[in-house]
């Protein structure tokens, strides 16, 4: 199977196909589509969230599953020591061709021997953890990536909103697990991910996960669809 549509449709748009879209199937919605160019927007085109996230990055930086590079190229443009990370070889040669200085092309927990001041990840990056159960695994790899006093920055949403009945009831099966736990696949042209796990937290039970693992907990901005954007320091 050829399971790199993000990186495919990267390279598409940058070859010159501006419509190009990437399609995204879930279990809990309907299919819907990623249209490439948001993915190269610049500094000037991002959400707050993101500008936010850009300006409270110190010291070396990890972008985490970086994509295009957009978040990268912005902080390299503000002089930041920025390494982009990506399992996306089409990805990863995207960001070369737009001048990324630094690309690592792996998996985040393949990721051994060096360290860092911030883990940034934008467009709910935090999701790579997949399950609840992944989120520990996660947080204490993340630990070791980072510097004494080192911070994850993350963004993502509570999805509660989405099992809401029209009577503002929720309707939650309690047997299948945290609500928040959902599966994709994406496409693009003959390309297709495959079925992977995806995870959306809400702030609360983040925090508690945040604790458990030795960090503190702070909640940077709240946005308009139950996003926010966190800061998780290491203690001490």
């Amino acid at each position: 199977m050829k399971n790199d549509p993000i990186g495919t449709a990267l390279l598409d748009y940058l070859a010159g196909e501006e419509e190009a879209e990437i399609t995204v199937e879930s279990n809990l919605t309907e299919d819907d589509v990623i249209p490439v160019y948001y993915l190269f927007r610049s500094e000037e085109e991002m959400p707050e969230l993101e500008t936010e996230a850009l300006a409270a990055c110190r010291g070396a930086v990890l972008d985490i599953g970086a994509g295009s590079g957009c978040h990268t190229l912005a902080l390299q443009k503000r002089g930041q020591q920025v390494t982009a990370l990506d399992i996306s070889a089409g990805a990863v040669e995207a960001m070369q061709r737009q001048g990324v200085r630094q690309v690592s092309h792996k998996d985040i927990f393949d990721l051994k021997d060096a360290s860092f001041d911030t883990l940034l990840m934008l467009m709910n990056g935090i999701g790579i953890a997949g399950t609840l159960e992944g989120l520990d695994r996660f947080l204490e790899h993340a630990k070791a990536l980072l510097k004494p006093g080192g911070q994850i920055l993350l963004e993502s949403s509570d999805i509660l909103y989405m099992y809401e009945e029209e009577d503002g009831s929720v309707l939650l099966d309690l047997n299948a697990g945290y609500y928040g736990e959902v599966k994709y696949n994406m496409k693009y042209k003959d390309q297709e991910s495959g079925w992977f796990n995806w995870l959306f937290i809400d702030p609360s039970i983040l925090e508690d996960y945040a604790v458990k693992h030795g960090f503190t907990f702070e909640l940077l901005l709240e946005g308009e669809a139950g996003n926010y954007l966190a800061r998780l320091e290491v203690e001490g």
